[in-house]
């Protein structure tokens, strides 16, 4: 952004200005009039702007975007485009991702004077009025000399309740003249906490965690959202402490680390993960989000009187409650007071051999457990593709899964060191992970980390479409798609009438050749039916490609009903619910 000769700034570009000041580079939109104006200023400002098929998609690559650079933009037009992009922006807000929703607007002359316009609904303020439901702050830009206190005001919030915002710009605004930005301006500030009551708090979790003789840690979401994982680190190897993680807080430290015992979703965990737990006479829960995903159905069995749960501003031991006391605090001052023990002393059996799926290193040591040489002609199942795809994954890779049986099966295979796990686990929208694997592949471009998807058939056809927007925007994520005839996650539930959980089947591994113009056979996709084909597309297919920048898509056929123990069990458990007949 330039300032103008009186040292002031436009609208649109005092927006820009914040956002690039914020870490955000890209901005992710479908144009359509209202917003053409500030498209202009985006591409003008050097932020790179990702145009996608359409504003659902969008929403979600910011979504994925945010989850690696701690922020995210997204632009659409008024009503018709951000409505589009609704909910992808609702399932931001319910998993606490932090993205800025700029909503290009009919001109302040006709906010007043409403006429019939395109685009709109007769009542222009329905689209401000849904998003307030969806979002944590919002503002419309109609005043320039008011505007940069309120996109101050909103970036703030979005910031500090890691919450998507809503601005509604206005087409006669952004080039408005307003002043400059204030680099000085705190976008977060310290909550101010009370030392007595901080006090009062560690001595009473100090007691409880001293006595215990066989304490747990439970990790979960808000420790990978606040960013914690080094203060996470260090409270481990203070305390000695063995630890568990609920999906939402999967791979917040490597997962061979030697207090790691593996995945606890209450009955539908490992037994020794589930007695563990459970039998804990202290459990120490970091960063809680307790939804049905993470609680196994809500069957977790935590009793209050032996718990201890922080989260972003409170902490609660037992039957306590200490408000305005920031996770990152109470981890400091506990990793500073406790007593470590020795790891030795405290039962734990580690993750790497106990996981379900991983490396073949690690099998030789697990009574029973499956070698992970492929068999020539043997039919695929999904137990021995996780199994070989655990030896595939790279280090420092993020992975992706889509709701369903991707997610079921990727949350219990043993990830390599510095890699990052990704899923919509709490709102749970099917399509979500391919507009999110976009954002992340963007925010990694420039970088040597893999991003690795793994994709249901039924899901990917909701939001196939930008498959063409990593081709047009040179990404290469490796796209496992799993196809396995259908919605599988909801035959689990009910297959009383197969009609609405059967899809017409599609040539999945050969839309990245469709969508690159159907010109270059080397684009097409790999197809897999045994495991000695999985061998050699992971062998060659794969490498080739990454050796030669391209994407690799990898259609993999499984039965319809092959699915994870866990994934079963949640079926039943939502049939009998939602008072489901199966």
């Amino acid at each position: 952004m330039e300032a103008t000769k009186n040292g002031k700034t436009t609208v649109g570009d005092y927006l820009l200005t914040r956002l690039r000041q914020l870490g955000v580079d890209h901005m992710f939109g479908v144009c359509g009039d209202f917003v053409l104006g500030f498209c202009n200023q985006v591409i003008e400002s050097g932020m790179e702007y990702v145009g996608t098929c359409n504003e659902l998609n969008a929403g979600y690559a910011a979504d994925g975007y945010a989850r690696i650079k701690g922020l995210a933009a997204v632009t659409t037009t008024y009503a018709v485009g951000e409505l589009s992009a609704l909910n992808a922006v609702a399932g931001s807000f319910a998993e606490r991702i932090p993205v800025v929703v700029i909503s290009g607007s009919p001109t302040t002359e006709d906010q007043r004077k409403q006429p019939l316009l395109h685009h709109t609904l007769g009542d222009y303020s329905i689209p401000f009025k849904i998003f307030s439901h969806v979002t944590s702050a919002q503002t419309i830009l109609n005043d320039p000399e008011s505007a940069p206190r309120e996109i101050d005001r909103v970036l703030s919030v979005c910031l500090t309740k890691l919450s998507p915002v809503y601005i509604s710009l206005p087409a006669d605004i952004c080039n408005a003249e307003c002043a400059a930005p204030d680099p000085n301006f705190k976008f977060v500030k310290e909550i101010d906490v009370d030392s007595q009551v901080l006090e009062e708090c560690m001595e009473e979790t100090l007691k409880m965690v001293e006595a215990a003789q066989k304490p747990i840690i439970i990790a979960d979401m808000e420790l990978i959202r606040k960013k914690l994982h080094k203060q996470f680190r260090h409270l481990l190897e203070k305390s000695g402490f063995p630890y568990v993680t609920v999906m939402m807080g999967k791979a917040v430290i490597d997962e061979d680390h030697p207090q790691f015992i593996g995945l606890y979703e209450g009955n539908r965990s490992r037994a020794y993960v589930k007695d563990r737990v459970e039998n804990a006479d202290c459990i120490i829960y970091l960063g809680a989000l307790m939804t049905d995903f993470n609680t196994g159905g809500f069957s977790a069995d935590l009793k209050p009187k032996k718990l201890i749960t922080a989260t972003n501003d409170k902490v609660n031991v037992k039957f306590h409650s200490y408000d305005n006391i920031p996770l990152a605090t109470f981890m400091a001052q506990l990793s500073e007071r406790l007593t470590k023990r020795d790891p030795e002393n405290l039962d734990i059996k580690r993750a790497i051999y106990g996981c379900v799926h991983k490396p073949a290193r690690y099998s030789d040591k697990d009574d029973g457990a499956e070698k992970h040489a492929m068999k020539k002609g043997e039919k695929t199942t999904l137990r021995r593709f996780f199994d070989r795809v655990s030896d595939f994954l790279q280090p420092n890779s993020v992975v992706i899964a889509e709701t369903g049986v991707s997610m079921f099966s990727v949350a219990e295979t043993l990830l390599p060191k510095g890699c990052d796990f990704i899923g919509q686990i709490f709102y749970g929208s099917i399509g979500y992970t391919v507009g999110a694997t976009l954002g992340v592949a963007i925010a990694l471009k420039n970088t040597d980390r893999e991003v690795v998807l793994f994709v249901g058939d039924g899901s990917f056809q909701v939001t196939a479409q930008d498959l063409s927007t990593y081709i047009r925007n040179n990404l290469k994520p490796v796209v496992f798609l799993i196809n396995n005839d259908g919605y599988t996650i909801e035959r689990a539930i009910t297959d009383r009438h197969p009609l609405y959980n059967n899809i017409q089947p599609w040539a999945y591994h050969l839309l990245p050749y469709v969508f690159a113009g159907g010109k270059d056979e080397a684009t097409k996709g790999a197809e897999v039916f045994t495991e000695d084909q999985l061998d050699d597309v992971l062998e060659n297919f794969v490498p080739k490609n990454r050796k030669e920048g391209r994407m690799s898509l990898v259609e993999v056929h499984f039965d319809r009903m092959d699915i994870p123990s866990s994934l079963a069990a949640a079926g039943e458990s939502m049939a009998k619910k939602n008072q489901i007949a199966k």
